[in-house]
């Protein structure tokens, strides 16, 4: 099943077993979810209202509209003493059909997220996005600020559907002595928790430019460790052509 809503909703059926946990309780299993692209970049799960633990959501009396789904009832997920306010959120009678009597939970808000019986981070894996990594002999040479910051003869090529090809170097292969380790840490369902590194060109500090996967989930394993850079933020040469610099949110 799939369906069209107003504006750039889309939604169709999962195939997947979906369970949600908070306070230590599954409030959400269902073999039936819908995936709902509200936004085109990635999808959120909608779980059929019978799936939902029975005394789990709480009405909070607040409201939220949308100029496609319509007007949609929130209510609390509360377990025990814990709750997340207004984590829940079902479009009663929204003009797109399919989403009546399904509740959005709150991804961020739940503890955990499982498609069958595997933990997924961030948001629902979008089953139109494929992820490959490819060994490559290509000659990868990146630059900043007119100084080589990498150069490799062995990257790793991860093409990501929607994301400009991304080439992953073996850290030896890159000017150790210009990272710099950064504290941030960003998340993908796809690939896991990644760890960044700033470069710093003379007094001039680039931050979190570079990036890379100390743990890379099962489907990411072959860039395990590598190093990637912004390629949106850098100069890349590829086989010696320079590569014109992609154009994405990451910009």
């Amino acid at each position: 099943m799939s369906s069209e809503g107003r504006g750039r909703v889309r939604v169709e059926r999962g195939a997947k077993r979906v369970r949600a946990v908070f306070g230590g309780r599954f409030v959400a299993d269902t073999i039936r979810p819908l995936l709902v692209w509200e936004v085109p970049y990635y999808p959120t799960y909608y779980i059929p209202r019978e799936d939902i633990a029975a005394g789990v959501l709480v009405p909070s009396g607040n409201t939220h509209h949308s100029p496609s789904r319509g007007d949609g009832k929130l209510e609390t997920v509360r377990v025990g003493e814990r709750e997340a306010a207004d984590a829940a959120l079902e479009y009663a009678d929204s003009p797109i059909e399919d989403l009546r009597g399904h509740v959005r939970l709150d991804f961020a808000a739940m503890d955990a997220w499982f498609e069958e019986d595997e933990e997924i981070f961030v948001h629902p894996r979008d089953p139109h996005t494929r992820v490959d990594v490819l060994a490559s002999s290509r000659h990868v040479r990146v630059e900043i600020d007119g100084v080589t910051v990498a150069d490799s003869r062995s990257p790793r090529l991860l093409f990501e559907t929607g994301l400009p090809t991304r080439y992953y170097l073996p850290k030896t292969d890159v000017r150790l002595d210009l990272i710099e380790p950064s504290d941030t840490i960003t998340r993908c369902p796809y690939k896991g928790e990644a760890e960044y590194y700033s470069v710093r060109i003379g007094d001039r500090v680039h931050p979190d430019i570079a990036w890379y996967y100390r743990m890379p989930l099962p489907e990411s394993q072959k860039v395990q460790g590598l190093v990637a850079f912004y390629d949106e933020k850098v100069d890349v040469y590829l086989d010696g052509v320079k590569q014109e610099r992609p154009k994405t949110v990451f910009g």
